[in-house]
């Protein structure tokens, strides 16, 4: 396995996040083009790109939210890789990144028909928070945070 550190332009990264919305295009049915216009990648600075067997498996982002909070964004394992502990290097990958950028807490959004993210990110210690900004009123929408070392 090896994680790198890169931007929104690596084509690894493109790839994966289209497979990302043809999943969600499915498990948001109706409300997807609502979720997908928040969903833009163009300018994401801070991508992690995961291979195995050097083929690009699983990815995540970060993007500033305000002075002291990082935004998970798109975060995906290829499904034949699920379970294998991927997504968990993702997420502490960002989470360190964050912590290296000077960030004390991460937030995130997923939907509460995403059972397996929901689950997750339980796991991995983050707490549901009222939802913030555009997911405000959203009653599909989950919001984590967590606060960093």
């Amino acid at each position: 396995m090896k994680i790198v550190k890169t931007n929104s332009k690596n084509p690894d990264f493109v790839k994966l996040v289209k497979q990302l919305d043809t999943y969600l295009a499915v498990t948001d049915g109706d409300e997807h083009d609502f979720y997908n216009q928040f969903n833009s990648i163009q300018n994401l600075k801070y991508v992690i790109v995961v291979y195995n067997n050097n083929e690009p498996i699983g990815c995540g982002a970060i993007k500033p939210f305000d002075d002291s909070t990082m935004e998970i964004k798109r975060m995906y394992v290829s499904p034949s890789e699920r379970g294998k502990g991927f997504a968990s290097k993702i997420i502490d990958a960002l989470e360190a990144w964050a912590e290296e950028l000077k960030y004390s807490y991460t937030i995130l959004e997923t939907g509460n028909r995403q059972f397996e993210a929901v689950a997750f990110y339980k796991k991995s210690n983050y707490t549901i928070i009222e939802n913030y900004g555009q997911y405000k009123g959203v009653k599909n929408s989950v919001c984590f945070k967590k606060q960093l070392q």
